[in-house]
């Protein structure tokens, strides 16, 4: 625990998701005269936008930090596994944590905590998933979870004082019942439906991130955010197409576009998608992504097009037959 004068007020940092149970528990150590600052983390995964909001909300400020970096190395190899789909969440939860921890450290907070409910997911919010996340971030004793601290061992900071055990909780399980009635106790009327804000969690863009991962074998960040637009084809092992299915799919695959490396293709005259080709490509590649693109336009089967393809530092016309349904539902990731 950071040193202090028994006179200085208790300062807490908290991880802060933005969801209801990240607003509860900040407003309940509030409400002792604790001092309370949120930090948020920010990957390509998950943003600190709903954490931003809450802090408007509750009237507590919020320090955003980009962990990207270490959170890619700890994907290489999560100690607790992969979830469902390619979330690890209880390495998440440690890499956060001793990330918040060494912040507490530098910045003289005396502990760190969040709104983490016993039993309310099944496989990171368990008893021992919570042992094992404080053991793992290097900061054992020093993180409360002030929704399910009558659940747990009491924490060296209640032992000491700093924290009043009897005005914390021992919410356990699933049910938001108890979260929703405090919430209107405490004055939150507004906070997130639960939802999760994880890419990770999903099973499209997952099976998206492994075929990067694994196939391409690249972690490089723009391919990453591309991950979260529009369609995307495997050509080969070393090259990807992804076809705009929207004006903002097309806006942010442009966004991520790096125009040295990658292929623009459009329709020479019809309106359409965007598409990228991105990777290490050749001619063929590029031919057969032009037709490809010409399939999600308005030109019919079978009928030669033109495809526009934006090729540093140039620009050549492409004329192809656009590919059949098969060939498109063989190649999409």
């Amino acid at each position: 625990m950071s040193d202090r004068k028994s006179t200085s007020p208790v300062r807490a940092l908290g991880l802060c998701s933005g969801g209801l149970d990240s607003m509860l528990s900040g407003v309940l150590l509030k409400n002792q005269g604790i001092h309370v600052t949120w930090i948020s983390f920010e990957t390509p995964f998950f943003s600190s936008e709903k954490a931003q909001k809450a802090s408007a909300i509750c009237d507590i400020p919020l320090i955003t930090k980009n962990i990207t970096g270490p959170y890619l190395k700890m994907m290489e190899a999560p100690r607790a596994g992969f979830g469902k789909n390619m979330n690890p969440c209880m390495d998440c939860h440690a890499l956060m944590f001793e990330t918040a921890g060494y912040l507490m450290q530098e910045m003289g907070f005396d502990f760190l905590f969040s709104g983490e409910v016993v039993g309310q997911r099944p496989k990171s919010q368990t008893k021992n998933a919570l042992q094992y996340v404080e053991k793992n971030s290097r900061f054992k004793g020093l993180i409360l979870r002030p929704l399910s601290a009558l659940c747990l061992p009491e924490t060296p900071m209640e032992i000491q004082g700093l924290v009043d055990r009897t005005q914390l909780l021992g919410i356990n399980g699933r049910s938001r019942k108890h979260q929703i009635a405090l919430a209107r106790e405490l004055g939150i009327f507004e906070y997130p439906a639960p939802a999760g804000g994880c890419l990770l969690t999903d099973p499209g863009f997952s099976t998206r991130l492994k075929d990067l991962f694994d196939v391409q074998k690249t972690k490089e960040i723009r391919h990453i955010h591309l991950l979260k637009y529009g369609r995307h084809f495997r050509l080969t092992d070393t090259c990807k197409l992804v076809i705009g299915r929207s004006k903002t799919d097309n806006e942010q695959i442009l966004a991520w576009q790096d125009p040295t490396e990658d292929v623009q293709l459009n329709h020479a005259w019809l309106p359409g998608p965007t598409a990228l080709l991105t990777g290490g490509f050749g001619n063929a590649e590029i031919a057969k992504a032009a037709a490809m693109t010409a399939a999600y336009t308005k030109t019919p089967e079978k009928e030669p097009t033109q495809i526009r393809a934006s090729i540093h530092p140039g620009h050549t016309r492409i004329t192809v037959v656009p590919s059949t349904v098969s060939e498109l539902s063989s190649l999409m990731i």
